[in-house]
């Protein structure tokens, strides 16, 4: 459970605030309510990855089971958000059947 993970980190003093990258790693959800978006002018949900936010675009793919976050998806997601921020794409590169389609798909999953 990611709730009990980030408990656990915060008890151990890996994270001792909002700025400790052991946060900021993760994908967090926020309402805006000065952004806005294609849904309303009221506001806006952004996902954060990093110093990378994206408007979540709440498209409904349905109630699909989620990857087993690894420090390796961290590294994936990390790096994919990053250059998605920069306007560039990702091609994670590995050996067949190591999970790269399916941490792609879970990402972009995350963003909606």
């Amino acid at each position: 459970d990611i709730a009990e993970e980030l408990m656990k980190l915060v008890k151990e003093r890996k994270v001792q605030d909002a700025n400790d990258f052991d946060w900021l790693k993760q994908a967090r959800f926020y309402w805006r309510p000065s952004a806005s978006d294609d849904v309303s002018s009221d506001g806006a949900t952004v996902v954060s990855i990093t110093d990378v936010d994206f408007n979540y675009q709440y498209e409904y793919l349905g109630a699909k089971e989620r990857l087993v976050i690894t420090p390796l998806t961290d590294k994936c997601y990390i790096t994919l958000a990053q250059a998605l921020g920069m306007h560039f794409g990702g091609a994670p590169a590995g050996p067949a059947g190591t999970g790269k389609t399916e941490t792609t798909k879970d990402l972009g999953n995350t963003l909606g």
